[in-house]
């Protein structure tokens, strides 16, 4: 049995998008020869794929199998092709590094930058993701490692808490609850709040935990980054939830007030996540340990 990565890239992006027509427009191919690539990989594998349906298809336990070494391989296939690539034009291969929202916002570019001045062949690509969507990458083979929140599962990888990320309340100078430190989320659920916008990994994390202890957060405006944020709460437009790092970087600038939250969840770290240390490639191994040992200095 052979499949070769037109075909699994084509399988690929069926199950994406639902339907062999979809499948067969996202890889640039005619709906007839879509259809008869899908045919053959099923005759080639003795089973079926797909289940065909009034509308779209669905996969069979067998083409949920295929879509998952697919995924990994085509992804191999890419990455092999642009370390490739990037040695013919005199750098070193490409490395991907996943990132929740605080890591690649604060964290990592420090770090990266410090990586890239003294690897000056280096290439390096920060995707960023939500925690668990990273752990999901990262245990199908998509990418080597990641930054995630340790309030995640994050299954057989292992998991290497490198810094403190705990989250903090937020007000203007002159608030209400201005030094009432520390609060609890059930002393400011009913307030208006600044919120980063509802795609962002870490507001639906809060907006988890809010919904876990039963309140819906009331939010007056939502801002793309940090600094946004703050700008707002420093207004007093409303109040907010950030990582303490952010609170401490902006509270000059915007005349903010932090106080800690005590509700367990708001203590939290940025781990590494990988499936096995040894099996990372040794340009990993080293972006990593580098991340690591900035980590820590940062925080003695």
């Amino acid at each position: 049995m052979r499949f070769d990565i037109a075909d699994l890239t084509l399988f690929i992006h069926i199950a994406e998008s639902g339907s062999i027509t979809g499948g067969a427009q996202r890889s640039h191919l005619a709906l007839a020869s879509a259809s008869e690539r899908v045919k053959n990989m099923e005759f080639r594998a003795g089973v079926s794929l797909l289940t065909r349906r009034p509308r779209g298809i669905g996969l069979t336990p067998a083409g949920d199998i295929l879509l998952r070494h697919a995924r990994r391989i085509v992804g191999e296939h890419d990455r092999l092709c642009a370390g490739l690539t990037a040695f013919a034009a005199g750098y070193g291969g490409t490395q991907r590094i996943y990132a929740n929202t605080s890591a690649a916002s604060w964290l990592l570019p420090g770090r990266i930058a410090a990586w890239l001045s003294a690897h000056p062949g280096a290439l390096l690509e920060v995707e960023e993701k939500p925690s668990a969507e990273a752990v999901s990458c990262i245990a199908a083979g998509l990418g080597e490692a990641g930054l995630i929140s340790d309030a995640v599962d994050a299954g057989d990888l292992i998991v290497e808490p490198v810094a403190a990320d705990n989250l903090v309340v937020i007000t203007a100078d002159a608030h209400p609850l201005a030094g009432r430190s520390p609060l609890a989320l059930r002393e400011v659920v009913n307030m208006p709040f600044v919120g980063l916008e509802s795609g962002s990994a870490l507001q639906q994390y809060i907006s988890a935990r809010a919904a876990a202890a039963g309140h819906a957060l009331i939010y007056r405006i939502r801002a793309g980054h940090f600094e946004g944020v703050c700008e707002m709460v420093g207004r007093g437009i409303g109040i907010a939830i950030v990582p303490e790092i952010q609170a401490r970087l902006y509270a000059r600038r915007f005349a903010l007030r932090s106080m800690a939250l005590s509700d367990g969840w708001a203590r939290r770290s940025i781990c590494l996540c990988y499936r096995e240390w040894a099996a990372l490639a040794p340009e990993m191994q080293a972006l990593l340990g580098w991340i690591r040992a900035g980590a820590s200095a940062s925080q003695r």
